[in-house]
């Protein structure tokens, strides 16, 4: 596995994190509108409808799929959407869930037999404290349910992730779209038990232009492009290196949220993000520095 990001890439992952965290605000807005499983499933069925017509199921076993569409669709937005529907608020869930990075990591330092260098054990330190600082700035707009089911979500994310890794270079938007199709029966039953029928037979009929923009954009926003793009990430480099620019989505998720709900950006918030940028540029930059050093020192050795 890879542990230096190129400029392409590293633009490409930015581009996926820009994405879930901005994507925070259209969810609180959405589910307004909707219940929050209802919302997960048809977010999922608009992935798999029409597009599993046109691209064919990748080389993986079936359980490789299944896996995948059951952690990240049940397990990280199933839960995700209940907890923000009243149980935390859009910034918290969108700092909360990027613990993430650590279950990744630990998962992988656990299953996969990957190591940390130093430099990554300081990165990491330095994401971590900057969520700290806005964990114990939170004004009570959650509960421990709310916290409890979003570090659920966070740890499915995680194990899907490592699902994907093992599936290997393939097609990740077909993988993606596959995958999804074992995500909507057990939300869609989920959604009829706990939600019932009158209230998705209403939400249906008073869905709006906006509704139905909010779920294309889950479906083609954040599963097509984002956790395609992820997952063909994931595959070519380690764990350690790209988890760690999930730490960007709080950042892009609180400034989404005072651009579009008005939310306050104090001080504290400012600090916060000057420690997780610090950590994510000292994980990203250090490979190209050593790489850079190595050959300096090689150009002055032999000269040409």
């Amino acid at each position: 596995m890879k542990t230096s990001l190129s400029l392409r890439h590293f633009l490409l992952a930015l581009a996926v994190v820009a994405v879930w965290g901005t994507n925070f605000v259209v969810i609180k807005l959405a589910l307004g509108h909707m219940p929050p499983l209802l919302f997960a499933t048809l977010r999922f069925m608009v992935v798999v409808v029409p597009t599993v017509f046109f691209l064919p199921r990748p080389a993986v076993p079936w359980r490789n799929l299944a896996g995948y569409g059951l952690l990240i669709g049940v397990g990280q937005f199933g839960l995700l959407f209940v907890a923000m529907n009243g149980h935390i608020s859009p910034g918290l869930a969108s700092l909360v869930i990027q613990v993430q990075v650590f279950f990744t990591i630990g998962l992988a330092m656990t299953l996969a037999g990957e190591s940390l260098q130093r430099v990554q054990w300081l990165a990491l330190a330095l994401g971590a404290a900057g969520l700290g600082v806005i964990v114990t700035h939170t004004d009570g707009s959650t509960t421990l349910l709310g916290l409890a089911m979003i570090l659920l979500a966070a740890l499915s994310w995680a194990g899907g992730n490592l699902v994907s890794r093992a599936a290997g270079r393939i097609n990740m938007v077909a993988y993606v779209v596959w995958s999804s199709l074992f995500a909507v029966p057990p939300l869609m039953l989920l959604t009829l038990w706990m939600e019932g029928w009158p209230a998705v037979a209403d939400s249906l009929a008073q869905a709006n232009a906006f509704t139905w923009a909010a779920v294309a954009w889950q479906a083609w926003g954040n599963s097509i492009f984002g956790y395609a793009a992820w997952g063909w990430l994931l595959s070519r480099y380690s764990a350690a290196t790209i988890t760690p620019m999930a730490l960007l989505v709080p950042l892009f998720g609180m400034g989404g949220s005072a651009l579009w709900l008005g939310e306050s950006l104090p001080l504290w918030k400012l600090m916060a993000a000057a420690l997780v940028l610090s950590g994510l540029a000292l994980n990203l930059l250090w490979p190209w520095w050593m790489q850079w050093r190595r050959r300096a020192g090689s150009k002055s050795v032999n000269p040409s």
